[in-house]
């Protein structure tokens, strides 16, 4: 969080210009925390512990392997969170037929004027067959996805 994109390197304070760490008072405890940000964003990616100087008050300086660390241990939490949202938003469930596989998937797209969802039909090369809206909070399992495949991909009601 500088206000520049002009590395920092202080003890308490260590700037790439794209990754921000911060060493901060634990405000549960007499320890200390380090909160990683990206790109000055408003809410750390990550927040975690941080060591004790030798005088067993004060923090541990930062460091370049420290920063290093903890830029590594941020961008995992980032991409994990992203799966995450992504395995929530994105469903599929496969179907056999008449001897045929077909991935039949949910899509969601969050929005705050309010979501959509698109129901799709792929063969087992991956080509659509069907699309139709539904409602986001469509349900989609496998009794769902026959039911859909048997009216002919009609639109859910």
């Amino acid at each position: 969080m500088t206000d520049t994109n002009e590395p920092v390197h202080e003890d308490r304070l260590w700037s790439d210009g794209h990754w921000t760490a911060r060493v901060i008072k634990n405000e549960d405890d007499d320890g200390w925390a380090v909160a990683m940000h990206l790109d000055g964003g408003s809410e750390p990616a990550l927040v975690g512990p941080w060591t004790m100087g030798r005088d067993k008050k004060n923090p541990k300086p930062l460091d370049t392997a420290a920063f290093n660390t903890l830029v590594k241990t941020a961008k995992e939490v980032i991409r994990r969170s992203e799966q995450q949202l992504h395995a929530q938003l994105n469903k599929s469930v496969n179907v056999m037929v008449d001897g045929s596989r077909l991935r039949i998937a949910l899509s969601i797209v969050p929005d705050e004027e309010g979501a959509t969802a698109t129901l799709s039909a792929l063969d087992e090369f991956d080509e659509e067959l069907a699309r139709v809206p539904v409602p986001p909070t469509f349900k989609l399992n496998v009794d769902s996805a026959q039911a859909w495949v048997a009216a002919g991909f009609e639109r859910p009601r």
